[in-house]
């Protein structure tokens, strides 16, 4: 059992995260040329990934400034002609640490998620944001990928396992098969563990039925159980660890213990969530 000693930025700590990954991920743009290929995004080019960066920014200011209220009236942002793309995003970052600033974090503030409601949600998850594609960006210009160091990196990999994979909305259901993975960030003394399940119910909102495999997070971390209670286990750094869980690496630099086929069930499970 490892000991948990998860740390957690503060809100301007957060907030210093945003600016300068997001300079990074500029700088690293504009380094590159606007058609260079994104490796981790599909299709996109490095004017797209500039766009999309700007693009989620720019929404989050409005809500953030429009706190508490939802976001039903956002405006779209207009994409500007590829050459000017990079200075977009440049803007846009600045308007949503202009926006984030004005709140207090504990401020109310709408979110997609059951984990979220106010501010300081809000400046997590765009720090993460902020990091993941400054990653890309990198990539894309062909850059050495930088290390936010051991702390970031491990927020990161808990962030995206209890936000951005798990966390049901009131009207689903997690029904588990039995199957669980452990994730083990070594150099930062956190484990986490997924359940592999279906996610079921009907949205009020849209009257979609849901019968869908997905992993839920298993009683938060560290992990309780016993080690015949997970079907591998997958250890390294939290850097390596956030990454490949990203999609933005492979698991070279990681170590496997158990049943290869559970851990790639989890990565395959999660890739709509890590996009």
């Amino acid at each position: 059992m490892t000991q948990d000693t998860t740390y957690r930025p503060s809100p301007a700590s957060y907030a210093q995260v945003i600016a300068q990954e997001s300079a990074r991920a500029a700088d690293a743009l504009d380094a590159a040329a606007p058609t260079a290929p994104v490796p981790s995004c599909g299709d996109w080019s490095a004017a797209d990934l500039a766009f999309h960066l700007g693009e989620v920014q720019d929404f989050w200011s409005q809500v953030v400034g429009n706190a508490p209220v939802g976001p039903d009236g956002v405006q779209d942002a207009e994409r500007p002609p590829d050459g000017e793309v990079v200075a977009f995003l440049r803007t846009r970052t600045r308007a949503l640490l202009a926006a984030l600033a004005a709140h207090d974090p504990q401020d109310a503030c709408w979110s997609w998620s059951p984990t979220g409601g106010t501010v300081s949600w809000v400046l997590r998850r765009q720090a993460h944001e902020a990091l993941v594609h400054r990653v890309d960006a990198e990539q894309a210009a062909g850059l050495p990928v930088g290390d936010p160091g051991t702390a970031l990196a491990a927020d990161g990999v808990d962030e995206m396992l209890t936000v951005m994979v798990s966390g049901l909305p009131p009207w689903a259901t997690f029904d588990p098969d039995g199957q669980r993975v452990r994730l083990h960030a070594t150099d930062a003394g956190q484990e986490w563990v997924m359940a592999f399940g279906r996610f079921r119910g009907t949205s009020p909102t849209t009257g979609t039925q849901y019968d869908d495999e997905c992993a839920e997070l298993v009683g938060g971390a560290p992990w309780e159980g016993e080690d015949d209670d997970v079907a591998a286990t997958v250890s390294g750094a939290a850097w390596d660890l956030g990454r490949w869980l990203w999609g933005r690496a492979t698991r070279d630099a990681l170590a496997l213990e158990g049943d290869a086929a559970a851990v790639d069930r989890l990565r395959s499970v999660i890739v709509d969530s890590t996009q």
